[in-house]
């Protein structure tokens, strides 16, 4: 057994780039198809109680939660939803990238304000896609724990609830930082992104287990890159905790 192990290579090309919007960009494509299609599973999944705040996560980094979450809320907003898109990873953020936005003000702007009231005009700018407002990370905190699970991160997902129809909410991988297991209480349900050929299985069974022992409601998983010989890749939808019997 090797003493020493190579670490992984992650890709950081959504970090530096932003991630690709297939559902904008083309919805006629049979990738954009997909989302709706998992659109559609998670809107199954509300007959009993209604989804308002939407997570998106995976087990670990370059996964692809950040395009998926983007790509997601964009086909809510095409639906008639009237979408507010989160960028609550507050460690390695790219919506700001993925949107060409400006990141110098965002969610901890608003989270580590001493003001009362904050006009969010003056931090949620214009997307540039109809339904959909997408609130950036803002700067670096250097308590992002602490941020997310703070009363006034609750009191923001009170206010701006009844302003839209849905909140979805691109959240830092689980077995990196503990940043989505102290948000999950304050969410109606979060989906696991797994990537094909990367994601290993030991890493999702983990992923699971933190968000059973934080009683996260886990939607279901979304396993995208399904075919890599494929420049469109491939997006499907699953229900459960995976292995449980």
């Amino acid at each position: 057994m090797s003493l020493f192990r190579r670490k992984k290579k992650y890709s950081t090309d959504t970090m530096d780039n932003g991630a690709k919007l297939i559902t904008a960009a083309n919805p006629k494509n049979p990738v954009s198809e997909q989302f709706r299609t998992i659109r559609t599973n998670i809107h199954f999944m509300s007959v009993d109680k209604p989804l308002r705040r939407i997570a998106f996560t995976s087990s670990s980094i370059s996964e692809g939660k950040s395009t998926v979450t983007a790509n997601m809320a964009i086909t809510w907003a095409q639906d008639g939803k009237k979408v507010l898109l989160i960028d609550a990873d507050l460690r390695r953020s790219t919506l700001h990238r993925t949107f060409e936005l400006p990141n110098n003000r965002g969610l901890t702007t608003i989270l580590t304000s001493g003001l009362s009231k904050i006009d969010l005009n003056e931090v949620i700018p214009n997307s540039g896609i109809k339904n959909l407002d997408v609130l950036t990370a803002g700067p670096i905190p250097p308590n992002p724990s602490e941020l997310l699970n703070s009363k006034r991160m609750l009191n923001f997902l009170k206010a701006v609830e009844p302003m839209y129809d849905l909140v979805v909410i691109d959240v830092p991988p689980l077995l990196e930082v503990t940043d989505t297991q102290v948000l999950s209480d304050k969410l109606d349900g979060i989906v696991l992104v797994v990537r094909a050929g990367v994601t290993q299985k030991a890493g999702v069974t983990r992923a699971v287990e933190m968000l059973k022992i934080s009683k996260a409601r886990l939607l279901g998983y979304v396993l995208n890159d399904a075919d890599s010989e494929d420049a469109a890749y491939g997006y499907g939808y699953g229900y459960g905790y995976g292995d449980e019997e």
